[in-house]
């Protein structure tokens, strides 16, 4: 059973890199891949807890998607009151290099605070609003991704694992912040360097005013709620969490909910097609609902190997096999590459225990790193890739000749640099 749900693994993840010259739609391939791998684990499986499991992943899932569709509806309302002005009216430069600085350091501090996947639907919708050359765009996309993940893993707000690992007690804020965040810096000024020499001499090229934006019926001072409500909403989830100790999806509806009744209240003098497309409902049915889906059948998919012990058994070999520490977690970190890095954690955090790694060791920080930035080796690694390779189209070979390379070798860099650091320190 487990060499086919291996196989059927690969064969999806396969035809899902070659979405393009093979025509076939990823989330197609996602579901198509999901529904068979379960199929499989329950005529083939022995466990006796298959509908826990399901409900567990069912659980699991919908959070995560939940949150999407809040966040994405959020910037989606901010964009139809041409609220993204805000910014893009702030920011004069007209050189390439110097607009790709300031949105690697904005991107990098603010998924520290938000979290990676929010911050990664924010920029790339950003991009949309400065940069008409979609080729442009995807480099952005790529920095975006790298950058978020950067910030995500010195924060235990900034991205699911590092949350798993502050909840679980393995880390604490200051030491997770003091510990991992050089390293974090130096995964993102490596391959932002590299990035900087590519677009050397390159101007911005502003697109052309949206008629639909243009013909908005907003007020500077409609706008600027929005905006701001917007914002606000998506900056006070961690807290929500932190307060209430919910899930984020039930922060991001609840602001939702706050930024809907605001929206109605300030456009409920205008007629029906004044404000038909400020509305909430006209901005749920612009939200990428395929990218969404093929967010579900790639956790569905991912969560057939952690039931069936396929992570954790892959752990337990590189424990057997390699023995070092410190390579076992960059290893991890690699193949959170190719599987989400939050089962990957889960197994690790059932592999070593807190009796014979207490909080804050050398195990727990340096995974918070591997496992928060080696997802953006590839587009699919992480969440964030997996939202901004929905948002702009990126093709995943695309990702893997441009950008895969320069996220590895900060990936290693940082990772350098995290082990020199402690051994310093300690």
């Amino acid at each position: 059973m487990l060499t086919t749900l291996i196989i059927i693994f690969v064969i999806a993840y396969l035809v899902i890199a070659l979405e393009h010259p093979l025509k076939i739609n990823k989330a197609a391939t996602a579901l198509a891949g999901a529904g068979l791998m379960w199929t499989v684990y329950a005529l083939l499986s022995e466990s006796g807890h298959l509908s826990e499991e399901l409900s567990e992943t069912l659980i699991n899932t919908a959070q995560i998607v939940f949150f999407l569709i809040g966040a994405m509806t959020i910037v989606e309302v901010i964009d139809a009151h041409n609220g993204f002005q805000v910014i893009t009216n702030r920011i004069q430069t007209t050189r390439l290099s110097t607009l790709l600085l300031l949105v690697g350091v904005v991107t990098f501090f603010l998924s520290a605070v938000l979290d990676n996947l929010t911050t990664t639907i924010v920029m790339i919708s950003l991009m949309k609003k400065l940069l008409a050359k979609r080729e442009d765009r995807l480099f952005f996309a790529g920095m975006i991704v790298i950058a978020a993940n950067a910030g995500g893993a010195w924060s235990p707000i900034g991205d699911v694992t590092t949350t798993m690992l502050w909840i679980g007690g393995q880390i604490t804020p200051v030491n997770i912040i003091t510990g991992v965040f050089l390293a974090s810096v130096v995964n993102l000024v490596v391959p932002m360097l590299a990035m900087l020499y590519l677009l050397r001499g390159k101007t911005v090229e502003a697109p052309a005013a949206d008629l639909q934006s243009s013909n908005a019926t907003t007020t500077t001072m409609e706008r600027n709620i929005v905006f701001f409500l917007g914002l606000g909403v998506l900056i006070a989830v961690p807290l929500f969490k932190a307060v209430t100790h919910l899930p984020p999806f039930m922060g991001i509806l609840f602001g939702l909910g706050i930024l809907w009744l605001v929206a109605d209240l300030l456009h409920k003098k205008k007629d029906d097609e004044q404000k038909n497309h400020l509305t909430i409902s006209h901005a749920l049915s612009r939200i990428d609902t395929p990218s969404i889906i093929f967010f579900i059948g790639i956790l569905l998919a991912i969560a057939t190997l952690e039931h069936s012990s396929i992570l954790k058994d892959l752990a337990l070999w590189l424990d057997n096999t390699v023995g070092r520490l410190d390579v076992i977690v960059i290893l991890i970190g690699l193949a959170s590459a190719v599987v989400d890095n939050v089962p990957l954690v889960a197994a690790s955090m059932g592999m070593y225990s807190l009796e014979q790694y207490p909080a804050d060791s050398f195990i727990w920080e340096f995974l918070a790193y591997c496992a928060g930035t080696g997802g953006s080796i590839l587009i699919i690694g992480s969440a964030a890739g997996v939202a901004a390779m929905g948002l702009e189209k990126i093709d995943f070979i695309w990702y893997l000749k441009k950008i895969s390379a320069l996220a590895t070798v900060g990936y290693i860099a940082g990772a350098l640099v995290y082990i020199a650091q402690f051994q310093i320190m300690h």
